[in-house]
């Protein structure tokens, strides 16, 4: 079983003889219902392919999760030549049968064709970046004191797991892989801000901030010029407090900017998939009580900092509220 990145193209092929064949069937089961039939008429001595990730992402239903396990789908594909056109005749020789799981992942050009999670590594492995290029893989996170967390892993024998480590824990293992932590004091500035993102391995991943935040409001609204003349015994009057200019559907969307901090130069990676993320989560808090709200990166550059040309490695990232700041939900 592969773990499939879907957002990439993953093209399933089969070969054409040379006679006999003049179609071919592909479907598609996902979480065990049938739900594509694609047919492709096709051409003697040649490879059909059908990229079936757009079809089998839009089943991958991602919401936040407590418990940081990826959210993934089921995929069977089973590719059949048929001896008429357009799917109809006999079967021609073996089916090519799949089964996969898909994964809110994608691998970079880089990478090649068909990317699959964890892009080479062996198992057991963390689905987060790794520090470097070393044997065997060594990983490091950043989290502030006395702050607990998960991290999420994969492996042969137990599949998707998340391991949870304690507020005071300077490491965790999973599978006999260790990922040290690297404790911060963000006193000054509160506890820090836990952004949680959808990785490249289609994994929930934190990623803190641990210097100042600031919020912006941005109000939109539309307008019209009303007649404020009324006709009483006297004549034409108007009254000075009925604006002329009346204003409706006003919306706001709040921004909020936060500081990183100083982090080592491996950390690069982990920014630029928060930026590449396309389901973005805050930890904060309303009124007292935790609450985890949904943002987007509002941010669309980043010149990425190294110790040799920065010294000290900080970055400043925009986020916008998924969502408008007066409840509109209908």
């Amino acid at each position: 079983m592969a773990n499939l990145a879907l957002r990439n193209p993953q093209f399933k092929s089969i070969a054409i003889p040379s006679s006999g064949v003049l179609s071919t069937v592909c479907t598609v089961t996902i979480d065990g219902t049938l739900r594509y039939t694609l047919v492709k008429n096709v051409q003697p001595s040649t490879t059909i392919n059908f990229d079936i990730a757009e079809l089998a992402r839009d089943y991958i239903e991602i919401t936040y999760q407590t418990n940081y396990i990826p959210q993934t789908v089921l995929i069977a594909t089973v590719l059949t030549n048929k001896a008429g056109l357009n799917g109809t005749g006999a079967n021609v020789g073996l089916d090519i049968s799949s089964s996969d799981k898909g994964f809110e992942a994608y691998g970079v050009f880089t990478e090649g064709v068909n990317p699959v999670v964890p892009f080479g590594r062996s198992l057991p492995t963390y689905l987060i970046p790794i520090n470097e290029t070393t044997s065997p893989d060594t990983f490091t996170i950043l989290a502030p004191n006395n702050q607990a967390g998960r991290l999420p892993s994969i492996t042969s024998s137990s599949g998707l797991i998340a391991t949870s480590f304690s507020a005071s824990a300077t490491s965790v293992t999973a599978e006999g892989v260790v990922c040290n932590i690297k404790r911060i004091d963000c006193t000054k500035y509160g506890e820090g801000n836990r952004i949680i993102y959808i990785n490249k391995y289609g994994a929930q991943q934190d990623l803190w901030f641990f210097l100042k935040e600031t919020r912006n409001l941005y109000r939109t609204n539309e307008g019209y010029k009303s007649n404020t003349i009324t006709y009483p015994s006297g004549g034409a009057t108007y009254s000075v407090q009925d604006a002329p200019n009346k204003v409706f559907n006003t919306q706001a969307k709040q921004t909020h900017t936060f500081s990183s901090g100083y982090y080592p130069e491996f950390a690069n990676e982990q920014f630029e998939e928060l930026l590449l993320s396309e389901f973005i989560w805050w930890s904060t808090f309303k009124k007292g009580s935790g609450i985890v709200i949904p943002l987007k990166v509002k941010t669309s550059s980043m010149a990425f900092k190294t110790s040799v040309n920065d010294r000290l490695i900080e970055y400043t990232i925009e986020f916008e509220e998924a969502f408008d700041y007066i409840n509109n939900i209908r």
